[in-house]
């Protein structure tokens, strides 16, 4: 069964970190370290992409 993406409080409060670990463990729980180190690192350059475009958005 694969665990729905949580739904974040609009203030990001710890509920909402605690949502993301438990379903980050799931994600993960049963990968290998490669496969673990993969997700995360997909899931770092996607948001360094979103950080990226914002600038530029603010630079403009």
């Amino acid at each position: 069964m694969i665990m729905e993406k949580p739904v974040l409080s609009p203030n990001f409060t710890i509920e909402d970190i605690h949502k993301l670990r438990e379903y980050n463990y799931e994600m993960t729980k049963h990968m290998t370290d490669e496969e673990r180190m993969d997700y995360y690192n997909k899931a770092g350059r996607a948001f360094q992409r979103e950080i990226e475009a914002a600038r530029l958005q603010e630079a403009r």
